[in-house]
């Protein structure tokens, strides 16, 4: 019997602090309440405390999926946790979360560092652990805190991004059968969305501050994003990424259920879908009160659509992810 994959159960967690459309506005008169959401779909986003962690939310979210799920986490025995936002350079974050969550110590534990594209690759390492027979049940966690990582006055990105977190356990039979992967690489693309200080090629910051004429700040020493340059790559890869995944997975377009991508915002969404030719009512959206997560939008707008019903029993959904590096992927679930 071939032996297969599934996602057994997902969970969210993000944090209590909200910044609104009304916060941002008053910061930045020149914008309006109205216009961020017309243009981004954006109303709210969560933003972690000073002291608070991508880790704090990751275990948030563990604990949130035993709870609701009643699972067991003695059956956990593989642990990935996805971020760019480490405790610390050193040691591995995922060991922290272990011993914090009170998992056996015969585990396999370990940080994968990427962006907005990282669920799609980190749920392909845990179904790669599964079919291998290295371990039965994977418990794949995503956080990220960019507000950590933002100029006070970047009022682009500070509308577009909110911290958050998510758990997906993967095992040997569940709720949504994983199907084939597409992905792609290419590094030529690392300046266009980086924070160049803080890693080992340029340890200590840069203060290398520059306001242009609109008064947006670039600095080496938080995050930059050429908005403009990301927008091309991603309309120029997301189609054939997901031609590549229908391909592989045997489908055609018309017989996905319902889309559910990468929550970018409401522009990109739009561009994306039209792009396509996807129905609105095929292509969920899930951003408006949490924004932009990173490597936890698609998880947690999989755990909404099942809530609201979106996604129901024999659905094929397919989500595809577009992050900085560059890099992007895509896979294919049975529900």
């Amino acid at each position: 019997m071939t032996m297969k994959a599934y996602i057994q159960a997902l969970a969210y967690s993000l944090p209590e602090k909200v910044l609104t459309n009304a916060d941002l506005a008053k910061e930045f008169p020149e914008w309006t309440e109205e216009k961020i959401m017309k243009k981004l779909g954006i109303a709210e986003r969560h933003v972690v405390a000073e002291n608070e962690t991508a880790s704090d939310m990751a275990v948030s979210a563990a604990e949130k999926l035993f709870s609701e799920s009643q699972i067991d986490r003695e059956t956990v025995d593989y642990l990935i946790f996805c971020t760019q936002s480490p405790d610390y350079i050193l040691p591995t974050t995922a060991c922290l979360i272990q011993q914090r969550l009170g998992l056996k110590d015969s585990i396999g534990a370990i940080d994968v560092n990427l962006g907005c594209s990282g669920w799609i690759f980190g749920l392909s390492l845990a179904k790669g652990l599964v079919l291998g027979g290295m371990a039965k049940r994977v418990l794949l966690l995503t956080a990220e805190t960019y507000s950590k990582y933002l100029h006070p006055r970047d009022k682009g990105n500070r509308t577009i991004f909110g911290d958050g977190a998510a758990a997906t356990l993967v095992g040997c039979d569940g709720i949504a059968e994983i199907g084939n992967f597409s992905f792609g690489t290419d590094g030529n693309g690392a300046e266009n969305l980086i924070v160049k200080s803080g890693g080992a090629r340029h340890r200590k910051q840069l203060d290398d501050l520059q306001f242009d004429n609109f008064g947006n700040p670039k600095s080496s020493d938080y995050i930059y994003m050429n908005g403009a340059e990301i927008l091309n790559y991603t309309l120029d890869r997301i189609p054939g990424l997901i031609e590549d995944v229908l391909q592989k997975n045997g489908c055609a377009l018309e017989d996905i259920d319902l889309h559910v991508y990468h929550q970018a915002n409401k522009y990109i969404a739009n561009l994306q879908r039209v792009k396509m030719k996807i129905e609105p009512e095929k292509y969920y959206c899930c951003f408006e009160k949490m924004g932009n997560t990173v490597s936890s939008t698609i998880p947690i707008a999989l755990k909404e659509a099942l809530n609201d019903g979106s996604i129901k029993p024999g659905h094929k959904v397919l989500s595809v992810a577009q992050g900085l590096g560059y890099s992007w992927g895509g896979v294919m679930m049975q529900f």
